[in-house]
């Protein structure tokens, strides 16, 4: 049973979820203004990636595609690493290959679209769009093609893919008989893509100069839209950012892209449709359990954003953060990995989502999106730790925190937190003094309906049990008349298979029924029938007990 009160009508009375700590201190105060609309509200969220291109074809893959569809109205879209990577199309931990380009005894060019075609298919039948990472090296055309195939997590992942082309003709060439196979088999749905050149030039990921990967760049670029003149492209997918390298990395491409030669057209300048980069944050282990690092991730946002801001023909060109996560490695597992099965990894998404809208706000540009690299791995343990929306079939709770922004749409509406941290205070001094208590919101229409919906979270860097915040929130600026209000929950005891799971007792192989239990438990749970209330003074008031690393999505609907 839950709380709801209407003016100052205490209309139905429930209690705290088992499990969870009582809250002490004075209750957090949050207010919601549906009739103070700040702006239109346009999803961030919905991007997705990851470095194993071929499990999206896998039968757990393509189920999972179909579930990332279905999160919101709006598009999806998907970004693999490996889709030129030499192979025989098997997928390993950070490894994935298509074979699209071999050459014979004479360096003529094979181009092979059958494992590529699979991908792309896998996609369209999910309807999920792909961002397209024009990337890696194939072998033939490598500067240092061997060693080749990697063996993660043995030796070195940075082998012969990582190399510049030996002959940018020939890359030019590959990558314009790539953009026309795609386009005479998807059509007109590839103006609707997003491309992208390569991934995180400023490490390993390339071993050439910032000046190789500008011409790597342009000689792209000039290719695709050669095939497809509508064609979004973009870059530079820089790491960070953080000052130094990455700064450096991001700055030269911008001023590149802006009054550089180029090296395919012999203009000035290059084609920027979308700017990319890659905040991380860093976990650690600290006295015996995980302590996250929002605030490096957040900072990594700013910084990339300042830099951007300083650029005025490049401030409101749309950014697309094409990696935004915890920590910076979703094949890795170890101690400090191991809160990425269970409701903090989900929190953490929710709050860095939401403060990356407040920092474009205050830099004043033009946030398009920011791609969760992580999907599903084939072949694992169940809830092995990996940076994942799935295990075998089973979704995590992160996943539902995802189809709690789907429900979010419209306008922006103003609200205001007694609990919430400063954006600043979080990036200076991290989430550790004190729990960060604070919400976003949105006003629409759906389906004919009315609603305002309301995300409320309760996050601390720190994971180890704490109280729950007692929270009373009002939300202002209804009609006269009733009102239908839902509430939906990512915590420990709500939305979160993980810990049904370890109640059962960890089975390394599940029964077919513990499996459906599960998959049941993977779905994003509501508290209860929806409630219908009448709206009093203008308003309705929702009140609850949120545990720490919870989630709570409120839907007021008429």
């Amino acid at each position: 049973m839950r709380m709801i009160w209407v003016g100052a009508v205490l209309s139905v009375v429930g209690g705290l979820s088992a499990g969870a700590q009582v809250a002490t201190g004075d209750a957090v105060k949050i207010a919601v203004h549906a009739g103070e609309r700040t702006g239109k509200y346009s999803p961030d969220w919905n991007f997705f990636g990851a470095d194993e291109p071929n499990y999206i074809t896998a039968p757990n893959g393509k189920k999972l595609l179909r579930e990332l569809h279905d999160l919101s109205p709006v598009p999806v879209y998907f970004r693999p690493h490996n889709l030129l990577t030499t192979g025989n199309g098997d997928g390993s931990l950070k490894w994935g290959s298509t074979n699209a380009y071999r050459e014979d005894a004479d360096g003529k060019a094979i181009y092979d679209w059958e494992i590529t075609d699979k991908i792309f298919d896998s996609l369209k039948d999910a309807g999920v769009r792909p961002l397209v990472e024009v990337g890696f090296m194939p072998e033939a055309m490598s500067t240092h093609p061997q060693p080749y195939r990697h063996d993660f997590p043995k030796g070195d992942v940075f082998t012969g893919w990582s190399y510049p082309p030996k002959d940018y003709d020939k890359w030019g060439a590959l990558v314009e008989a790539y953009a026309t196979h795609l386009k005479a088999r998807y059509g007109a749905e590839t103006d609707t893509w997003l491309w992208e050149v390569w991934n995180e030039p400023d490490i390993d990921y390339w071993h050439g100069t910032p000046e190789e990967y500008d011409r790597l760049y342009d000689v792209t670029t000039a290719a695709i839209r050669r095939v497809i003149p509508a064609a979004k492209v973009g870059g530079p997918s820089a790491t960070g950012i953080h000052v130094g390298k990455s700064e450096h990395m991001l700055r030269q491409f911008l001023e590149h892209c802006e009054s550089g030669k180029n090296a395919a057209t012999g203009e000035v300048g290059a084609p920027l449709d979308f700017i990319s980069y890659h905040p991380k944050g860093s976990p650690k282990v600290v006295n015996g359990h995980v302590e996250m690092g929002l605030g490096e991730q957040l900072g990594s946002v700013e910084r990339g954003m300042k830099v951007i801001a300083s650029y005025p023909k490049w401030k409101q060109t749309p950014i697309i953060m094409t990696e935004i996560d915890p920590e910076g490695c979703a094949a890795c597992k170890g101690p400090q990995n191991g809160y990425r099965n269970g409701p903090l990894y989900g929190v953490s998404v929710a709050e860095a989502m939401a403060r990356s809208y407040e920092l474009a706000k205050i830099y004043g540009v033009n946030l398009q999106g920011g791609v969760t690299w992580a999907f599903e791995f084939e072949d694992q343990p169940y809830f092995a730790g990996f940076r994942e929306l799935a295990t075998n079939g089973i979704d995590k709770a992160v996943l539902n925190v995802f189809r709690m922004y789907g429900k979010l749409g419209g306008d922006w509406v103003k609200t205001e937190s007694s609990g919430e941290l400063g954006v600043e205070e979080i990036i200076r001094d991290g989430v550790r003094a004190k729990d960060d208590v604070g919400a976003i919101a949105t006003r629409g229409e759906r389906a004919g309906a009315r609603e305002v919906d309301v995300m409320v979270w309760n996050y601390s860097d720190e994971d180890v049990a704490g109280a729950a915040a007692k929270i009373q929130m009002t939300i202002d600026g209804l009609p006269k008349g009733t009102v239908q209000v839902e509430e939906f929950r990512v915590d420990e005891a709500h939305s979160n298979a993980y810990g049904v799971w370890k109640r059962m007792g960890s089975p390394a192989r599940p029964s077919a029924a513990e499996q459906g239990e599960l998959e049941q438990a993977g779905k994003l749970e509501s508290l209860g029938a929806a409630s219908r209330v009448k709206v009093k003074g203008g308003g309705v008031g929702v009140p609850m007990m949120l545990p720490r690393q919870g989630v709570e999505l409120v839907r007021i609907s008429w």
